[in-house]
């Protein structure tokens, strides 16, 4: 996982951007996280309001649920997890 960078590459050289904001659905609550790039996060905690966050029908992950930026495997226009 690339923690440090605000971009990566991926295997077909498509660039993916790692920054996104989760919000939660239920209390608004804004949280910027870096995506990991090797594996999907089916599961999320509201920090705020301890919701329990999962992908809405259609989507792969959290990110793509609920986050500013679609997952690094959507991005690139692959299959996620």
């Amino acid at each position: 996982m690339h923690t440090s960078c605000a971009t990566c590459t991926t295997s077909d050289n498509k660039t993916a951007e790692l920054n996104s904001t989760i919000t939660c659905p239920d209390c608004g609550h804004k949280k910027a996280e870096i995506m990991p790039t090797d594996a999907c996060v089916y599961f999320y905690e509201c920090e705020n309001c301890k919701t329990k966050l999962k992908p809405l029908p259609g989507d792969c992950c959290v990110y793509c649920s609920y986050g500013t930026v679609k997952c690094p495997p959507i991005q690139a226009n692959l299959n996620c997890c």
